[in-house]
């Protein structure tokens, strides 16, 4: 199976164990075949009425020796197989995980969360059973098959044989066409699994923006809708599927039709005894589960196969941002210095420009303030510095070093970015504010960034302060304070590079006032972009910028930009109207 050679290090590093668990499956099969020679040989001895009753016990015994070494037998190559095939889909998973975390972000733009949680899930199930069961099955059905045969062919009359396995081709060309059908539908149910998941997740994750608008009942039609697409596509794979089993369980019986009609002919006759007959039907009925097991071996594969291709072609996606050739691991510590020169960039899959011709010189320990209309470019401007995205044209220094040539963790390391959506995890508030750092942090130092921050005075007002467990994406919160806790956990890293892109929106203007007092020590010495709608937050900036799309149109302090008489001015004239209005 090809789509399976993604994984062949693991299997050659658990090859023991997969050997360990065929030798008892084996020998278990092997056990197995000594049961219709033991019912021979009581039949014979019973038809000629010499069978005694201490014979009769003895052979009672051996069955039931058998069928404990049989049954210890299925415990150990459970123990041997399904727990390998259990750790393959650990290291599957984890590998699917780490691979994912090292994707660069246009991936997540293009890809539905709801369809990463299917392959994560459903997918690697099909996998692990493939390498669990489907295993089983192969090893037990082709043994099975060719010991059974040997047995029958040297133990009873040969054309028997051949007359008892003719209809078998004909199993083997059936299950191989539908194979073909199943591999295809299997994947499409599994495609439509993910549209499924994803419209539950994000159904859950916006439910207040559904009922605040009424939406309910037209969201339940959506999901009704996918729902079902997704019944179909089950339905359409188990039509195929659901055929495998009655078509082996029909040829099957028209072997033991023919084994019945011939095989009694020969009893009849004197040409086998009747121990004979019942060993031959003891061991149709061997060949009877390789033959129901080539039907589920080829259903189990086929889903496997479609789900480890799935996977696979999250495994074989390259990121669009790495580290390059020319890249100086030697860099840890960052000054600050950043300088845009003449840098165009669009977003992959566009066809405008987000950002024309940048040139801003940043110096180290100054402030600079970007103010422009929703969707001038501003969260563009400092994606590039954070590398989740490469320019197109022109260059980015810093400390007068392009940062394609900076370690991608080391920049990242260095800055500390508060984005527009303020993420926050479903862990505690304290694990929340020290998320950059990987062992515990001393609690002063998160009380401490807090306080900055202003959100210390709410948290400690909750049931369990910095314990307290936050919901999903920091719901229980509100939207200031995952502002300000966003704020506490950038600070908290000590970056030389500070960003704060539009985190004072949702807090009040004394509520900022004292934020931005807080972090005036803080942004001493450091390279602060702050980006705001509001012309209060970047008033004391060094130098501000505005963006007008994509093209930098206005650039100065605060005061000559007042003066222009320009897009500028246009905002903080209608923002002062606006607090006038609000304190009349």
């Amino acid at each position: 199976m090809k789509h399976f050679k993604t994984l062949k290090n693991f299997l050659l590093e658990h090859k023991k164990r997969y050997i360990l668990g065929i030798i008892w499956l084996v020998i278990v099969d092997i056990l197995q075949l000594i049961f219709p020679q033991i019912l021979k040989k009581i039949t014979d001895l019973l038809q000629s009425n010499q069978l005694s009753l201490d014979e009769l016990l003895n052979y009672a015994m051996l069955i039931m020796l058998l069928g404990l070494g049989t049954g210890l037998g299925r415990y150990f190559w459970r123990i041997y197989i399904q727990t390998t095939a259990r750790k393959a889909e650990y290291y599957l998973r984890n590998r699917l995980f780490s691979h994912l975390q090292s994707l660069s972000t246009n991936y997540f733009n293009t890809h539905k969360t709801g369809d990463l949680m299917a392959h994560a899930t459903n997918d690697i199930n099909a996998v692990r059973t493939a390498l669990g069961p489907g295993v089983v099955m192969i090893i037990d059905s082709v043994f099975i098959t060719i010991t059974t045969l040997i047995m029958m062919i040297k133990t009873t009359n040969l054309l028997l044989v051949i007359l008892a396995l003719f209809p078998l081709p004909f199993l083997a060309f059936s299950v191989q066409k539908m194979g073909k059908v199943i591999h295809k539908r299997f994947r499409n149910v599994q495609e439509t699994f993910s549209d499924l998941s994803d419209r539950a997740q994000e159904n859950f994750a916006g439910v207040r923006v559904v009922k605040s608008f009424v939406q309910e009942e037209e969201e339940i039609k959506k999901f009704s809708k996918v729902n079902k697409n997704n019944f179909d596509k089950n339905m359409k794979l188990i039509k195929v599927s659901g055929l495998l089993r009655p078509l082996i369980q029909f040829i099957s019986g028209i072997s033991f039709l023919i084994v019945i009609w011939y095989g009694g002919i020969l009893v009849i006759e004197g040409q086998i005894s009747l121990g004979d007959f019942v060993a031959f039907n003891s061991y149709l009925s061997l060949l009877v589960w390789p033959m129901m097991a080539i039907g589920w071996v080829i259903n189990i594969l086929q889903r496997g196969s479609a789900s480890m291709e799935r996977i696979n072609n999250i495994l074989f996606e390259k990121p669009d941002i790495t580290d390059s050739d020319n890249t100086l691991d030697t860099i840890n510590n960052i000054d600050g210095h950043i300088t845009f020169q003449n840098v165009w960039f669009k977003y992959p899959n566009s066809n405008g420009y987000a950002l024309k011709n940048i040139n801003i010189d940043i110096k180290e320990g100054t402030t600079l303030g970007v103010v422009g209309r929703t969707g001038s470019g501003k969260t563009t401007l400092v994606n590039l510095i954070l590398r989740l995205y490469d320019i197109d044209k022109g260059n980015i220094f810093i400390d007068n070093i392009p940062i394609r040539n900076f370690l991608i963790k080391n920049l990242r390391e260095n800055i500390g970015y508060v984005s527009q959506d303020n993420f926050l995890f479903s862990t505690t508030v304290k694990q929340n504010i020290s998320f950059a750092f990987e062992k515990d942090i001393d609690d002063n130092k998160i009380y401490n960034a807090a306080k900055k921050a202003e959100v210390y005075d709410n948290i400690i007002d909750f049931p369990n302060g910095f314990n307290t467990s936050l919901g999903e994406r920091g719901v229980t919160m509100s939207g200031g304070q995952r502002q300000r806790t966003a704020i506490a956990r950038a600070i908290i890293k000590d970056p030389s590079i500070l960003i704060l892109d539009d985190s004072l929106s949702s807090v009040d203007t004394q509520t900022e006032e004292r934020i931005l007092k807080n972090l005036k020590d803080v942004m001493e010495d450091k390279t602060n972009i702050i980006i705001a709608h509001r012309i209060s937050t970047v008033k004391n900036a060094d130098h501000i910028i505005v963006l007008d799309e994509g093209e930098i149109v206005e650039r100065g302090t605060h005061e000559e930009l007042v003066n222009n008489n320009k897009i500028y001015n246009d905002i903080y004239v209608k923002q002062m109207l606006e607090e006038k209005i609000e304190n009349i």
